[in-house]
């Protein structure tokens, strides 16, 4: 019973891993080109695929902490705050472009900082990630006690 318990979370995972690259993939292309997309890609793609797995293991604990409870009080909140720090700091390394096109609205100082400190904001995004699964594991294990 619990084996087939565990198909449905994992698609959810492997789904939402997927879906972040895609995420990456086409914010930074429409931003600075596919060339660069890559390469940065390249550059960084153990942090990337770091988060987007971490991602997507979250996910999937979730949707598995969700049908343990059916209806999981507040892991939503936690799963969405890592999630969005993943993204964000896998979209940091192509901000500092933006300055070309947002001179005019003064974030040219947000964009620097963010260019600056991009491997920095990869870390950030690996320690929401682990404690994001770290919070929905030790649930998962509660209940399952």
């Amino acid at each position: 019973m619990r084996g087939r318990m565990l198909v449905r979370p994992i698609l959810y995972g492997i789904l939402a891993s997927g879906l972040l690259l895609g995420a990456y993939f086409v914010i930074l292309a429409l931003v600075s080109g596919l060339n660069f997309a890559q390469s940065q890609f390249s550059t960084f793609w153990y942090f990337i695929v770091s988060l987007a797995i971490g991602f997507g293991i979250q996910i999937g604990l979730y949707v598995y902490l969700k049908a343990l409870l059916k209806g999981a009080r507040g892991e939503g909140a936690v799963l969405g705050v890592t999630g969005t720090t993943s993204t964000a700091a896998m979209i940091s390394c192509c901000t500092h472009y933006l300055a070309n096109f947002l001179p005019i609205l003064g974030v040219v100082g947000i964009v620097t900082f963010v260019s600056q400190y991009q491997v920095e904001l990869f870390w950030v995004g690996l320690l929401f990630n682990l404690g994001g699964i770290g919070f929905m594991a030790n649930r998962v294990a509660k209940l399952l006690r």
